[in-house]
Order: C-alpha cells, then structure tokens, then sequence
C-alpha cells in the first residue's frame, strides 16, 4: 500500500513539476519563480488525483478534499522539498532548458530519489493509520467501508463461521 501511495503521489507530482517547468521556461520566468510554479502545480494535482477517487466513491467535495489533504500533504511536501533539492544539486539540470536531455535525466533522477524519499514516509503515516490509510476505506464505496467495520467475517454464514456460532448460542 505504501509504495502505491507513493507511486500516486508521485505522479501528481511529476505531472505539476513537469508543467510547472515548461510553463515557467517557456514565460521566461526566474528559477525561483519557476520552481514555487512547478511546486504549486505538484501540490494542485497531487491533490486532484487523490480527491476524484473519493468524489467517485461518493464523498463531497469539501469532505474529500479535507481528507486528502490530511492524507497527502506530508507526502507530497517530502517529494516536492526532495526533489528541488536534487534538481538543484546536478549541474546544470534547471538552467539547461527542456529541450536539453541532461534537463530529462535531472528530473528523472530527482523524481526516482523523492520517491525514495516519501516511500519511508508514506509507510510510516499507514502504519499509524493516517496518510493513504485514510482515503483507502473511501476507495471501494460505502459497501466496503461498512463491510470493513463489521469485521472480516461479516455476511459470512457458512456454517463453522464465527458468525453463524454467535447466531446459534
């Protein structure tokens, strides 16, 4: 589960990081300016992924932006402070331009160490209950959510199941 959370953050966020920067270097905008772009476009869409699956699922928009964003925040900010880091740290890589394949490299490289980097992150908020392991019980609908409250043997009446003892006691 957690290396599918962090694989889904991890798209949002190269989806924004990567928009973010054409969008920047094609405005000619300052690196800084550049890069808080790519980073707010991260954040939007890696909130846009996790939010759909919930509206899907039948949650409100307000509930499920409230939960995503207690669910990913976290995650995204080690992937987005992680990956700038990088970036920033191989020559050359945000001054090159798009249509330089050490621009490519960079990005790839940097994107493969902030998965790295949140994977640890992402484990631990689901070992505790929070980050993906909040949106997860939103996932399969209500059917799930309250199949998953009653317990793994809900609705299982063959005969020998915990639940058809409590019924014959």
């Amino acid at each position: 589960m957690a290396a599918s959370a962090t694989l889904h953050c991890l798209t949002g966020c190269a989806i924004g990081e990567i928009l973010g920067l054409m969008i920047g270097t094609a405005l000619g905008l300052s690196t800084g300016a550049t890069i808080a772009l790519a980073v707010g476009l991260a954040f939007l869409f890696g909130y846009a992924l996790s939010t759909l699956p919930l509206i899907k699922a039948g949650l409100g928009f307000g509930a499920a932006l409230s939960v995503v964003f207690a669910a990913d925040t976290l995650s995204i900010a080690v992937m987005e402070l992680v990956d700038n880091v990088v970036m920033a740290l191989i020559p050359g890589a945000m001054d090159s331009g798009l249509v330089n394949p050490i621009f490519w490299v960079g990005m790839m490289i940097a994107l493969s160490v902030a998965f790295l980097a949140a994977f640890p992150v992402n484990r631990y908020l689901i070992d505790k209950g929070k980050g993906h392991a909040l949106t997860h019980q939103y996932h399969h609908g209500a059917a799930h959510e309250s199949h998953a409250k009653a317990g793994p043997h809900a609705g299982d009446h063959s005969p020998g199941s915990p639940d058809d003892h409590a019924h014959q006691h």
